[in-house]
């Protein structure tokens, strides 16, 4: 679910402009699962450009506020999302952790970096949500610390069914500055795409796992 449509198209517009989100579907790429994709989004661009940064910074820490009051805590699922959740903790004054995939291997083997007590409130931070399972992975680690996860908070979703499913099933709500349906209507209203290049666009997010690109 999207915070409120200005604010999904203006996100939309931005990553657009610096190439955060890359929109091929004539020349796709190919993802580490092996999907073909006419989309490549990498958010962690955002903070090599101090106004849009500042924007999603802004936008975050403010929503969260509005949302949750202020939790006693932000998280930032590793990698992606560190950078902009030390600057959403920043923003707010609060502390911030970040959460590994799985546990360290050696040392005090801790999944969860940074300072957290059972009993606080947290919301997680998220740059991307695909089939969210590794943002869930994030949440589980966080509620098994004895914590009360709010809810979260991402830069863009794919909006993929798959997805929407997990989140339910976990019972974690979830806010994204932007989507998929958002960023199709503002890359086609800038003329960053065309209808035909849209149509392929939306069948790729209907399917994606078997779509290519003949």
């Amino acid at each position: 679910m999207i915070l409120n449509k200005q604010t999904a198209k203006k996100t939309a517009e931005l990553l657009l402009q610096i190439h955060a989100i890359k929109l091929q579907p004539n020349d796709p790429f190919t993802w580490a699962s092996g999907w073909k994709s006419p989309i490549y989004c990498d958010n962690r661009i955002v903070l090599s450009y101090p106004p849009i940064r500042n924007f999603v910074r802004e936008t975050m820490a403010k929503h969260i506020e509005q949302q949750y009051g202020k939790p006693d805590v932000i998280a930032g699922v590793a990698t992606g999302a560190i950078g902009i959740g030390v600057l959403v903790a920043e923003y707010l004054g609060l502390p911030f952790v970040y959460v590994r995939p799985e546990p360290k291997a050696h040392g005090r083997q801790n999944q969860i970096e940074g300072k957290i007590d059972k009993g606080q409130s947290v919301v997680v931070v998220e740059d991307l949500i695909s089939t969210g399972k590794s943002s869930l992975n994030a949440v589980k680690a966080l509620e098994e610390a004895g914590v009360n996860v709010k809810g979260m908070v991402a830069i863009f979703s794919y909006g993929f069914e798959v997805a929407n499913n997990n989140f339910k099933d976990a019972d974690v709500t979830l806010q994204t500055l932007s989507n998929y349906e958002c960023l199709l209507e503002q890359a086609l209203d800038t003329k960053y795409i065309t209808t035909k290049e849209q149509e392929v666009l939306v069948d790729w997010n209907a399917n994606p796992s078997q779509w290519n690109a003949s």
